[in-house]
């Protein structure tokens, strides 16, 4: 009987050790496929991370091009022109209201219609470029406005034609500038293409200053062509 239950117990304990030296092998195998499993997901994050901090440093070096391109010297030419473009329509109009001369009068009613007319393609440019425009005139404006209100009849015209001469010769030489230099091409053939009218302007106020005895309107054009002159050498 003894010897009976102990051939019993020997068979029990050669069944069972294959089962116990498979567990720990098994167990081995679960924890490489999770350790796997981790390493593969901690990459995905860290190249998920990885993208996100570059699609952040592209993000932020775009904005940083806009932010100077805001501050570039076309952006400023831009904004001084439509400044300048805003108060030649304002004044037109006061000229087409207060002056005597017809001549100004009929000096006045071109301003307010081309550079109204400019003053639109320049908005049409700003907005495709993000850039902001001035919506007002600037204080050197508004006293020049103010101050030209005040007056009437001759002296008025007087007063007015002078600014037209000094307004448009500081035009033309900045519309000249950005058309040859510029580095937008759109606001460059822009330029381009008003400079034209803007020299037809400073000629027609020349001939209207003169007309009505505007103080300074023979040295203005003097200074004028010594200026293109000196452009063209």
């Amino acid at each position: 009987m003894k010897n009976s239950l102990a051939v019993m117990v020997a068979v029990l304990a050669l069944g069972a050790a294959p089962a116990l030296a498979q567990s720990p092998q098994g167990s081995g195998q679960g924890a490489g496929t999770s350790g796997s499993q981790g390493s593969a997901k901690a990459g995905s994050q860290g190249q998920t991370k990885g993208g996100s901090s570059k699609g952040s440093t592209k993000a932020g070096s775009q904005a940083g091009a806009n932010a100077s391109a805001k501050g570039s010297p076309d952006s400023m030419f831009a904004k001084e022109a439509a400044v300048g473009g805003m108060a030649e329509v304002e004044l037109g109009n006061l000229a087409k209201d207060k002056g005597s001369n017809a001549d100004v009068k009929r000096f006045g009613d071109r301003m307010a219609t081309d550079h109204g007319k400019a003053n639109d393609e320049l908005k049409q440019w700003a907005q495709q470029k993000n850039v902001t425009l001035p919506t007002e005139l600037d204080a050197k404006h508004k006293a020049t406005r103010d101050r030209l209100t005040k007056l009437s009849g001759d002296a008025f015209d007087k007063a007015y034609m002078h600014e037209m001469v000094m307004d448009h010769q500081h035009d033309v030489a900045a519309f000249k500038r950005e058309s040859t230099s510029g580095k937008d091409p759109d606001l460059k053939a822009w330029a381009g293409k008003t400079l034209p009218t803007l020299q037809d302007h400073l000629k027609m106020a020349q001939d209207t200053a003169t007309t009505v005895g505007a103080g300074g309107s023979k040295s203005s054009t003097k200074a004028s062509k010594s200026g293109n002159g000196a452009a063209r050498r």
